[in-house]
């Protein structure tokens, strides 16, 4: 890993008998991986009956007690590798579609999952339902999938790659090491077709253009950036700039609402012994019932999704390319989307109305704006170059409520975009990227004289971004304008 790792993702030529193939391994993987998360549950209820265990539990955390409750996982074979000798006598059943060390992904692959639960970061795990497995992978490239002269060679089957000769990038990327391979399923315009990714070792290789100059230019300088839940706020030495984040997904939001109301309809149409009469549904197990329109238009809204998922990670592309143009010093703040997602937890009324007010947060502008990506995509990024993503200290340095003309701080509601400064009034996001800009090199602190140095050019950039502002179509109402 310290080499650094990449992937690239290549279509597979598969004839309709090995997709049968693949169908089946895969339905076999789902079988494993969810007989693993079962097994670990029924260990996990199993430790909790012990005495032993129920006793630590009242003890104060310390040395002693951190090692017994180790010792109680080693002996209720709570670990990766007790899971691994789990799986083996079930691999040994389908030895002619799954060989031992994609049984053994697959169970590390629950473990993952269940140790989420097992260390209170989830609430609950997932059983895939049948079709909802989409992805197996090996070990390494020397045994069970692995990749040979532009084939992928599993158990009896060999899937050549479909390679374009023109393929710079890719041919360049098959000269670094291959650790290991995945074969993926993916529903495009409602048929299942099947890639590889190659897990590679090293740094991607860089795109050029024509005249083997570099497609994306690399500037140098400091950035700051403020991102949140549906917008962004970028403030260089030369530019300053508010953006919304992946804005062509605008575009399939509407038709993504529609269906999903037409799908509504449709199920209760067809299964109203589910439903309350205030529209609620009931809490007992009866089998849904899916009558064929409902699964056309099922297929047609997860094409839609597959869609906004590709658009959203090609803006983001863009959006980071753009960025690293601006400079290689770039800081953002230490975000926790995670938060933002979970429902309030206070109960408040409307003032007009009278009524409970909602508590859904930003979680709808998180799942379409994908913040996180943006930042995840931007550091890769800069990884390239030997460099990382500068994350801040938020609770020190509070850009949100720093005053640099008087080193004061001062909380401001949400509603509150603007920020003023006698006769000047400064967008609240932009001014809290320009602090985030002039942070100290400890990261916990903004330094007051780079912000007065570059105060009178930073308003005149923000001059200019409002005037763009003011004449774009796209604009929301968390930009304050």
């Amino acid at each position: 890993m310290t080499n650094g790792t990449y992937v690239l993702t290549l279509p597979l030529r598969t004839e309709p008998w090995q997709e049968d193939v693949l169908r089946k391994r895969l339905n076999i993987a789902r079988t494993l991986y969810n007989a693993c998360l079962g097994e670990l549950l029924l260990r996990r209820k199993n430790r909790g009956r012990d005495p032993r265990y129920r006793s630590l539990l009242t003890e104060k955390p310390s040395v002693a007690r951190n090692k017994a409750f180790r010792e109680l996982d080693k002996e209720y074979g709570l670990s990766e590798y007790a899971l691994h000798a789990y799986v083996k006598p079930m691999q040994h059943h389908f030895k002619k579609n799954i060989d031992s060390n994609t049984a053994q992904k697959i169970a590390t692959r629950a473990w993952h999952s269940f140790s989420k639960l097992l260390f209170g970061k989830s609430k609950r795990v997932h059983f895939k339902r049948k079709g909802e497995m989409h992805s197996v992978e090996g070990k390494s490239n020397g045994a069970g999938i692995r990749h040979k002269e532009r084939c992928i060679h599993w158990n009896g089957l060999t899937l050549p790659i479909h390679l374009k000769e023109r393929d710079v990038y890719a041919h360049l990327a098959l000269q670094d090491r291959i650790k290991y391979c995945r074969i993926i399923r993916r529903s495009i315009r409602g048929s299942e077709r099947y890639f590889v990714q190659l897990v590679l070792e090293g740094i991607p290789p860089e795109k050029k253009d024509q005249k083997g100059e570099l497609r994306h230019a690399k500037g140098v300088g400091r950035v700051g950036i403020d991102i949140g839940p549906q917008t962004i706020a970028i403030v260089s030495e030369t530019d300053a700039k508010l953006f919304l984040l992946a804005p062509n997904v605008i575009h399939l939001e509407r038709e993504i609402r529609l269906l999903q109301r037409k799908l509504d309809r449709s199920r209760r149409a067809t299964n109203p012994e589910r439903y309350h009469p205030n529209g609620t549904i009931k809490g007992v197990r009866i089998p849904w019932h899916e009558s064929n329109t409902y699964q056309k238009v099922r297929r047609q809204l997860n094409e839609l999704h597959r869609k906004m998922t590709a658009i959203r990670k090609q803006d983001h592309q863009i959006m980071a390319n753009w960025i690293r143009a601006m400079g290689d010093d770039i800081r953002v703040e230490t975000m926790c989307f995670s938060g933002l997602q979970r429902r309030s937890s206070k109960t408040t009324l409307n003032e007009v109305t009278g009524r409970i007010c909602s508590k859904r947060r930003f979680g709808r502008s998180l799942a379409r704006r994908a913040p996180a990506l943006l930042l995840s995509i931007l550091d890769t990024k800069l990884q390239a170059d030997g460099i990382h993503l500068k994350k801040i200290d938020t609770w020190s340095v509070k850009a949100s409520q720093y005053n640099h003309m008087d080193d004061t701080y001062q909380k401001k509601t949400l509603s509150d975009r603007w920020n003023i400064f006698g006769n000047r009034h400064i967008q609240r996001d932009l001014y809290s990227a320009f602090l985030i800009q002039n942070t100290n090199d400890d990261l916990t602190s903004i330094d007051r004289s780079l912000c007065n140095a570059s105060w009178n050019r930073f308003c005149d950039d923000h001059e200019t971004e409002m005037i763009r502002l003011s004449t774009s179509m796209i604009r929301i109402a968390s930009m304050g304008l």
